[in-house]
Order: C-alpha cells, then sequence, then structure tokens
C-alpha cells in the first residue's frame, strides 16, 4: 500500500475509535527520507514527529526553503546540548521531564517564534530505560513550564510499557488520562489540551482511554531501516 492508502486507513481507524472526539494524527518520520514526508503532506498529512533533532532540523529546513508550512514535533530523547535547536526550529517539544531542559528551552526560543507548545514527559510504567518522570512528580514541574514566558503547556506525553496484555495496556493509559484530568483542573487557567499516547500497536486502547494525539509510524510510511 503507498502512504497515502496507509495514511486512509489510519485516520479512519482513528475515526472509528474515537467516534465523536477528536484525536489527532502524529505522523513520526524519523529516519524516513524527505520524499515520504512529501508524499504524507499531498495525502493532506500536515503534523509530523521526528526523535532525532538534526535529522529533523535538515527536514524542517528543506521544507521552509520550499515554502511549505508543516507542524513538526520533537519527540525523542532531548539532551542540553540539542535544546537550542528545538527552541529554534519545531513547534513542539513533546519529551520535557526536568526545569534544565524547560528553563534552556525557553531561554533559547527566539522572542518573536509563538511559545514552544510543550508536554511533559511521564514515565508511567516507571521503566529505568525510559525518559520521563513519575507521575507524581508532575506537579512542580508543571508550575515551572507555566511561569515560563515563551513555553506553552499543553500537557502530557508518554510510551507505556511495550506489552501484548491489553489489561496492562489499559491500566497505564487509564492512569494517564487521570493524571492529564487532574492535571487541567489544577491550572484551570493554561491550555492544557493534549495526552499524547498511543502508537501503531497500542493505537486503539490508547483513543479508548481518551488519548487526543496518537503518534503512528511504521503503520504509514514501512518499517524502519536503522542500518
Amino acid at each position: 500500500m503507498s502512504i497515502a492508502e496507509n495514511l486512509a486507513k489510519i485516520n479512519g481507524l482513528i475515526r472509528q475509535y474515537a467516534k465523536a472526539r477528536k484525536v489527532q494524527l502524529l505522523a513520526v518520520s524519523k529516519t524516513k527520507p524527505i520524499e515520504a514526508i512529501l508524499q504524507a503532506h499531498k495525502a493532506g498529512q500536515c503534523a509530523f514527529g521526528e526523535n532525532y533533532v538534526q535529522e529533523g532540523v535538515e527536514k524542517i529546513t528543506f521544507c521552509q526553503e520550499q515554502g511549505i508550512e508543516l507542524e513538526w514535533h520533537f519527540i525523542g530523547p532531548l539532551q542540553s546540548n540539542k535544546t537550542k535547536l528545538v527552541a529554534e526550529y519545531f513547534d513542539w517539544c513533546q519529551t520535557v521531564s526536568r526545569e534544565k531542559i524547560a528553563q534552556r528551552l525557553n531561554d533559547q526560543r527566539h522572542p518573536y517564534q509563538a511559545p514552544l507548545n510543550v508536554l511533559i514527559q511521564i514515565n508511567i510504567s516507571d521503566e529505568e530505560s525510559k525518559s520521563g518522570i513519575r507521575a507524581s512528580d508532575v506537579w512542580p514541574l508543571a508550575e515551572f513550564i507555566l511561569r515560563q514566558p515563551r513555553l506553552k503547556l499543553r500537557g502530557l506525553m508518554a510510551i507505556p510499557k511495550a506489552t501484548d496484555n491489553v489489561l496492562e495496556q489499559q491500566e497505564a493509559f487509564k492512569q494517564m488520562h487521570e493524571l492529564f484530568i487532574a492535571l487541567q483542573k489544577a491550572f484551570p487557567q493554561a491550555p492544557i489540551d493534549t495526552l499524547s499516547m498511543g502508537m501503531s500497536d497500542d493505537m486503539q486502547t490508547a483513543i479508548d482511554q481518551g488519548s487526543t494525539m496518537v503518534r503512528i509510524g511504521s503503520a504509514i510510511f514501512g518499517a524502519r531501516d536503522y542500518a
């Protein structure tokens, strides 16, 4: 199937699972060539996620030079020495989990740019190999981000532990949704509207449990070659 056909299929499934709710599709284009992104854009996709800073910047720069306006999300682990590029080039950073990173993103965002949309990454399954903070630590970080004039806190992001057990999937996503609702209630003045969770293998469960954004890569672009 073509990228356009894959997108049509995924969008149909999202509408089916979400029913009347709005769920945004983020096309994860890491390791994929710019030609694949252009095909997806031609088919109507406008939001793309990149895991690697330099690769993302190259794609963003190409599209800007061609006059192609897309929405770019950084969704990978972020080190301090890469925050400047994310602050300057991306529209969203979904993986904020430390005050230091939030501070650098704020300070390095140009005043003439719109505030950088950020999500706090939660390590909901408490995996040592995963980035993110514990759910109980979200409150001080949220308060810190809300004090930064060039950042806009939009919600939460998570990558739960990979499992074939649907009940375990449901529980992790349910906990994320409860935390998301609590965050909205704690900071009613903030535009907290995004719960980014769910990928190709667990999209339906994530949407059933309240996801507002799913991050889909291989189901759109095909398997990745990391060689």
